[in-house]
């Protein structure tokens, strides 16, 4: 039964949105974790009648050992969830006992939160136990917990975590191979959602293309971060001992180059003088609705077969013959009959080898492997340096807190703290800390109106705030300041429900977040600082280092020399990728603006396509091994060198004789490719044309990047095109 468009079109929407519907487990996990350790410790409290305060903390302590876990290794996950009962317990204990003496229950706070952050060298295990030592402190401070209820509160740091434990470790666990095959169609519905935007671009009329130039970088963009969702699970999966398909990497990134040289090629023709005529869109678009309505979540594999040769046919005419029509149209018509291959193995039938990502986190938002470790800037390494800016920022925001409101200066203090959550930068603590404000602004607005509709009803409080704290946490990827509104609704919830709601208290909320944030943004600037541009710098000379390491790593191992494991290698090198990620995040923020954004967008894109091919390599040199293989080395050793110009070229190193050029490795992987094509073992062959076509991949990729950003080319060289 063939599905209406309109729902076809829904469902790939939807499907895009979340990939693999990370965000959805996340947030559905941690809220019905927090409901059982609520009803978990409510039976306790009714027994024994202990106060609300008791299940508040249970609950608390329930999501933030959801969202502070980022283990990738299921086994990992359950150790270090567990672990966090002994972090907690011990600090609601400190904040309990030490509540009634003021100052000292401020230094213990400070000292805590300097080790929380410290202890972000350690790995995701050290991060996590160091935020269970935070929130189990900081929320003994905000209920404020009496002594005499300290037994109670030990009971509930266990029930919180041990609810985590029960539901994300056992019972609801993920399965790799459902997770990945929801990634696959979620990269579906990316490039279909790319795919439109091609036609509504060679649809729109002059006045709007700048518009839907826009919308396809956007597109571009996402289509990258869920390719390399795929690639991580797969890598995940290989870690643990498994045997994914090693086709299916391979396959969804040829699919997600096609998509974008599609992309490319129809900038260039709308933008080309004269504009394409009706005669060039026509097979154009025939083609490209093809290629849409096949890459639609839901299409059946039958009818996508159909559909993708119904546009290599649309525009065969244009591959085979101009006619007169151009070159640049012929290269669309080239790229969509590409991408109608691409996607004939991509999204066909894949078999699914994966596990799903876990999410960054309001506490701790960074990538699934630690920053901290692996990178080594000049001077401190960034835990230390992010520990010392916490522990100036938190005493000056208790300080300030304290005189704006002796009740509430905690709020004040955790906003000082969160803006060096996943932060890296100067560019990165401006911009949380200007969305955490927006969103508590708006979420005292939409918090009031919540708390004056339920009036006093508990249940009906319980319900909002359960799903108040699902938007939380399944936004807290999308944006900060989403984030920040919902925790705010959440709380103003929770003051009606603990009979302490007023309109003034949430003002109150508003001005200490702001002071937190200035103090944090402060201390960012202030205090051992380290600018955007130059963190992005050296995260770039970590990456390029990297993928050098493993290129060489490889080809000693094809040749049959001696070398370091390249697939070890091979991680560090994602390891860094996964940093100039995020250093690359505040550059692309509107706020504050910046000149030359897209630079920066633009050579995240192209490293990460380089680390794919590399990644490839390193796997592919395990087996495809030949010693005479001798034009390799020359070839790879012009990649190397390259991607070392590239390098300087984006770092804007002075052209002294320090800086290399592009010389173009064309007829180098031309010889190599010749030899491999010789080889008489058809399986060996195969694997070292592969590894051929690798290098010529990453070839083109620096080589086009380099000129586009203006390298010149030298006399008498192979143009780099």
């Amino acid at each position: 039964m063939r599905l209406p468009s309109w729902f076809t079109e829904l469902r790939t929407v939807l499907t895009g949105l979340d990939p693999g519907y990370v965000r959805l487990r996340l947030a559905g996990i941690a809220v019905s974790s927090m409901a059982l350790a609520v009803l978990a410790m409510s039976g306790v409290s009714a027994l024994v009648g202990a106060p609300v305060t008791v299940v508040l903390i249970s609950a608390v302590l329930a999501m933030v050992s959801n969202i502070a876990v980022n283990e990738p290794e299921l086994a990992r996950l359950r150790v270090t969830t567990a672990l966090m009962v002994l972090p907690a317990a011990c600090a609601v204990a400190a904040g309990t006992l030490l509540a009634p003496t003021r100052i000292v229950a401020d230094a213990v706070f400070v000292a805590i939160m300097i080790g929380a952050v410290y202890v972000r060298r350690y790995g995701p295990r050290g991060n996590a136990l160091g935020m269970a030592a935070f929130m189990g402190y900081f929320f003994t401070q905000f209920l404020q917990a009496a002594v005499a209820q300290l037994p109670l509160l030990l009971v509930a740091a266990a029930i919180g975590p041990g609810a985590t434990l029960l539901l994300r470790g056992f019972l609801l666990a993920e399965r790799p191979e459902r997770t990945l095959a929801r990634l696959t169609r979620a990269f579906r519905a990316h490039v279909h959602a790319l795919v439109e935007a091609v036609v509504d671009l060679l649809d729109a009329e002059p006045e709007d293309v700048d518009d839907e130039l826009v919308s396809i970088r956007k597109r571009r963009t996402r289509l990258n971060e869920t390719a390399l969702l795929v690639a991580d699970r797969l890598e995940q999966m290989r870690a643990e001992g498994a045997e994914p398909d090693d086709g299916l990497e391979l396959q969804i990134l040829d699919a997600e180059l096609a998509t974008e040289r599609l992309s490319v090629a129809a900038r260039r023709l709308v933008q080309s003088e004269p504009p394409p005529g009706p005669e060039v869109r026509r097979p154009l678009l025939a083609g490209l609705h093809a290629l849409g309505a096949a890459s639609a979540t839901g299409t059946p594999d039958g009818r996508v077969a159909m559909l993708l040769t119904s546009a290599r046919r649309s525009v065969g005419p244009m591959v085979v013959d101009t006619e007169g029509l151009g070159d640049r149209a012929q290269r669309v018509a080239f790229a969509i009959t590409r991408l109608a291959d691409a996607l004939g193995s991509a999204t066909g039938t894949p078999r699914p080898h994966g596990e799903g990502a876990d999410l960054p986190h309001e506490a701790a938002s960074t990538p699934e492997k630690d920053i901290e470790k692996d990178e080594k800037p000049a001077g401190l390494e960034l835990a230390t340096r992010q520990a010392v800016q916490v522990g100036v920022a938190t005493s000056c925001a208790i300080v300030l807190g304290e005189l704006v409101s002796p009740a509430r200066w905690y709020w004040a203090v955790i906003a000082a703290f969160i803006v060096f959550a996943g932060t890296t930068s100067c560019g990165d603590v401006l911009t949380r800390g200007s969305q955490r404000i927006i969103g508590t602004i708006g979420g005292v607005v939409a918090g009031m109106g919540l708390a004056l509709l339920v009036s006093g009803n508990a249940v009906l409080s319980l319900v909002l705030m359960a799903v108040c704290a699902f938007f939380a946490l399944y936004t807290v990827r999308v944006s900060q300041a989403l984030m920040a509104f919902w925790i705010t609704a959440v709380l103003a919830l929770l003051y009606g429900l603990i009979g302490q709601f007023s309109v003034e208290t949430l003002v109150v909320r508003v001005v200490e977040t702001a002071i937190g944030a200035a103090m944090g943004m402060l201390a960012g600037y202030l205090v051992l600082p380290k600018g955007t541009r130059e963190a992005f710098g050296e995260a770039l000379e970590t990456v390029v280092e990297g993928i050098d390491a493993v290129l060489a790593a490889a080809v000693e191992r094809i040749l049959g020399r001696p070398a370091a494991d390249p697939v070890e290698l091979a991680r560090d090198m994602d390891d860094a990728l996964g940093v100039l990620r995020l250093r690359a995040k505040p550059l692309d923020n509107p706020l504050p603006r910046r000149r030359g954004r897209s630079s920066y967008q633009r050579a995240l894109r192209v490293l990460t396509g380089v680390d794919h091919y590399t990644r490839r390599l390193a796997r592919l040199s395990d087996s495809a091994g030949d010693p005479s293989w001798e034009a390799l080395e020359p070839a790879a050793q012009r990649v190397r060198d390259n991607l070392a110009a590239l390098r300087d070229l984006l770092l804007h190193r002075p052209q002294d004789g320090t800086a290399g050029e592009i010389v173009s490795a064309e007829e180098l992987v031309d010889a190599a490719e010749a030899h491999a094509a010789r080889t008489d073992d058809p399986r060996l062959r195969a694997e070292l044309l592969t590894v051929a076509r690798m290098f010529r991949r990453i070839e083109q990729a620096v080589g086009n990047f380099a000129t586009d950003l203006g390298m010149p080319e030298q006399p008498g060289v192979t143009p780099v095109r």
